[in-house]
């Protein structure tokens, strides 16, 4: 009787319970990856610390501010109509920044101790063997040995055809050939600022007689112009391979091929993280960085490009088998974490320390504009045709071959998260860094051949 009286008793909530059940709701609404109590903590913390003075580029303070500063730009992106859809996150995130500090609405407290961080850290790169790692480590073997074997095919195709179209629509727009060609085309498929821009700078002043700096400088808003056609290129096939599921292999390059017995082949491995394996994560961690310094070392002996080589490296790693499935399982973790986490703060930090909104608007040339969507488009379109015959996804080798536009990793990044297809960056570097190289050695070659004008 006594437990039926006390039962049919109504529950009355406390004041505190009340309280903790609103705490909790608040903290499920997500500023990107921020909590929101969290959010407005750091913001005022930030605005104190600025006021009084006390910002500084060290690692906990730039957590905060890029935290900050790359969460609210991945979700105003993410919100705006049309834009939102097809990478606007990636984009506000990559460029609005750079604008607001054209205009003076960025603190200078905020511009310095940021750029001394992002220039001096260099945490891009860890972000790259990360991702690299993690992406590698947890593909099946057969994709890795048929899909990076694929890709050079519709690069290849897709880089002869985007010069030919690139050429045709800039001299249509009044451009001279060499104009359009080597300053416009070249650097747009250079691999980014530090594999193509600057060497194609200093390699067009020994030719042409010119300052190699002032050469850099009409060469950095053509490639970052180029950049930004691609992220949106990508985030539109992303679009296209929604409306056409058929199309896509959300994140997979190579198609599936089903054997007699049934057991699918050239599909990434789905490793499950229990809890219980935080050894696995920092296992995964320690490679990642172990193999980016033997990139850099590599360099240091060869003149090899460092991303590259810890790319081949990883890739030889899991072809021969020493890729341990518990290793597979923190790398998925690892991969995870920095493509969910790092991806805005990063795009963010380097909009403010590095791209320079000034060099961007320069190229709105009505000519250079035509010539960069043409080129691009075309290489985008390349691999969205030639896949098929290739037994490659369309969408996927289609980004593939949009990152060889891309502003080096930076440009990788931002172009496959406007795509939702960060699991492609092992391939876009390949397009990026190995195209790029390709690219930069053959204008050279030939622009010091041709006669003087």
């Amino acid at each position: 009787m006594h437990n039926a009286d006390s039962l049919a008793k109504p529950s009355v909530a406390t004041p505190g319970a009340d309280r903790g059940a609103l705490f909790g709701r608040l903290m499920d609404i997500r500023i990107s990856f921020i909590p929101l109590p969290v959010y407005l903590v750091l913001l005022a913390l930030v605005a104190g610390l600025s006021l009084t003075k006390e910002l500084k580029a060290d690692l906990p303070t730039m957590v905060a501010i890029i935290g900050l500063g790359g969460a609210t730009c991945g979700e105003i992106g993410k919100r705006l109509p049309f834009f939102g859809k097809i990478g606007g996150a990636a984009i506000v995130s990559a460029f609005l920044p750079s604008y607001l500090v054209s205009v003076g609405w960025v603190p200078q407290d905020i511009i310095a101790p940021v750029t001394t961080f992002t220039k001096s850290s260099n945490f891009i790169y860890l972000f790259v063997s990360s991702v690299v790692v993690g992406s590698i480590f947890t593909m099946d073997r057969n994709l890795i040995i048929k899909g990076f074997a694929k890709i050079f095919v519709p690069l290849l195709v897709g880089s002869v055809l985007a010069l030919f179209a690139g050429v045709a629509v800039g001299m249509l727009c009044g451009l001279e050939l060499r104009q359009v060609l080597f300053f416009v085309i070249v650097p747009v498929m250079g691999g980014g600022l530090g594999e193509g821009a600057i060497p194609l700078s200093v390699g067009y002043g020994e030719i042409l007689g010119m300052d190699s700096g002032k050469i850099l400088a009409q060469l950095l808003p053509i490639i970052l112009l180029g950049n930004l056609c691609a992220i949106l290129a990508c985030g539109a096939l992303d679009l296209l391979g929604k409306r056409y599921p058929q199309l896509t292999g959300n994140g997979r390059l190579q198609r599936l091929e089903v054997p007699q017995d049934g057991d699918k082949v050239g599909v990434e491995k789905e490793t499950r993280f229990d809890g219980q394996t935080v050894n696995q994560v920092i296992a995964a961690g320690m490679c990642a960085i172990t193999l980016y310094l033997a990139g850099v070392l590599l360099h240091a002996l060869f003149g090899l490009p460092g991303p590259v080589c810890m790319l081949f490296l990883a890739v030889l790693l899991k072809l021969f088998n020493a890729v341990p499935e518990r290793l597979e399982a923190g790398a998925q973790v690892l991969f995870k974490f920095f493509t969910t986490c790092v991806t805005y703060p990063l795009l963010f930090a380097n909009s403010i320390a590095v791209t320079h909104w000034s060099e961007l608007t320069a190229a709105f040339h009505v000519g250079n504009v035509l010539t960069i969507v043409t080129t691009v488009l075309t290489l985008v379109l390349t691999g969205l045709v030639i896949a098929r015959k290739m037994g490659m996804y369309p969408i996927e080798t289609a980004i593939v071959n949009g990152c060889h536009s891309g502003l080096g990793g930076t440009g990788d990044i931002a172009i496959l998260t406007a795509a939702n297809r960060m699991q492609l960056l092992p391939f876009a570097q390949i397009s990026t860094r190995i195209g790029g190289a390709i690219t930069v050695m053959g204008a050279l070659l030939i622009l010091a051949n041709l006669p003087p004008v």
